[in-house]
């Protein structure tokens, strides 16, 4: 008898965004967020679509989760920077729980410094908001965590973000 292998790690996030109901991604593209993007766009359960920026992508998940949906946001590192006051006066004031998957840029032989400040001021931003944070880096960890974070944020009816680090994507930045 033969055991299937585990799916990679976009077909671990899809299988926890859907055990969840997650239906909803917007995104705004990244080559590292490819793979799980185009398994979403390319799965009928999901309503997927590119937005021009971070802050959009909050705001219509926010906007979904007031009307009774679940949604999660695709985006990368730097676009991170943009998001503290979105995250602040809709999806923490409003107790929302608007989940993020960035894809992190600025560390493991980053090349572009802005990258690599807006990584190491991503998390005590997301600390000083009480965003709860998780950094995945390995494939045998990306479900649970996932499934875990999902969780948490929709009991709790608060924002969560999950931090895909490149040990796990494995892609060049």
């Amino acid at each position: 008898m033969t055991t299937a292998a585990a799916p990679a790690w976009p077909g671990q996030m899809i299988e926890a965004f859907k055990a969840h109901d997650v239906r909803l991604v917007p995104y705004v593209p990244d080559n590292v967020l490819r793979p799980l993007i185009q398994a979403i766009e390319a799965d009928p359960f999901f309503t997927a679509f590119p937005c021009a920026r971070e802050e959009e992508a909050i705001g219509i998940a926010s906007g979904a989760v007031m009307s009774g949906m679940r949604a999660v946001c695709l985006m990368q590192t730097s676009g991170f920077a943009t998001l503290p006051n979105a995250l602040a006066s809709l999806a923490c004031a409003f107790h929302l729980p608007v989940i993020m998957v960035v894809s992190e840029r600025g560390t493991l032989g980053e090349f572009n410094p802005g990258q690599a400040i807006v990584c190491r001021t991503m998390r005590p931003i997301l600390d000083s908001m009480g965003i709860e944070h998780h950094t995945i880096t390995r494939l045998d960890e990306t479900h649970f965590t996932t499934e875990r974070t999902l969780r948490q944020a929709f009991a709790t009816r608060w924002p969560a973000c999950l931090i895909l680090n490149p040990l796990l994507t494995g892609r060049p930045q």
